[in-house]
């Protein structure tokens, strides 16, 4: 399925009357299903006044890293730079929090609401640098969609 197609599917998904953790999960599976390369999909936030993630929404093999600290790691990383992180070879970076020994790769793109970063969604992949700048744009689009359910 292209991203174009995967667009639509996420409009729909989000227009769903479930909840919004529902709605965040339907995404999460529909990413690891039609993106091979896709492994894990996750959306953390931030845990209310704490400086630090909880994961709210995943598809994939269960994570002990349930919550993270602000600094630690890619996501919490991006929780305090507020940009995108895409990390080609996870070997390669020092402050990485190891999920699987399977893991590769990764990419995490924050996740605003009226400008403010509340939250990110997170892909592991098993694949040596997968993620183009296409993946890039198509998880800001995601994130945008989801931010409108949020407000």
């Amino acid at each position: 399925m292209t991203f174009d197609e995967l667009r639509s599917q996420v409009k729909t998904i989000l227009q769903q009357d479930t909840t919004v953790d529902a709605r965040l999960t339907g995404i999460c599976e529909l990413l690891k299903k039609n993106i091979p390369y896709y492994d894990w999909v996750g959306f953390y936030f931030k845990n209310g006044d704490k400086e630090e993630l909880k994961l709210r929404a995943f598809a994939g093999e269960p994570t002990d890293h349930t919550i993270i600290p602000f600094g630690k790691g890619i996501c919490g990383q991006v929780a305090v730079s507020n940009a995108n992180f895409v990390v080609p070879d996870v070997k390669a970076q020092d402050n990485y929090i190891a999920c699987s020994i399977y893991v590769k790769a990764e990419i995490v793109v924050p996740l605003f609401v009226n400008g403010e970063n509340i939250g990110q969604i997170d892909i592991d992949s098993h694949t040596a640098d997968p993620f183009t700048e296409e993946d890039e744009r198509f998880l800001e689009f995601v994130n945008g969609e989801v931010s409108k359910v949020l407000r």
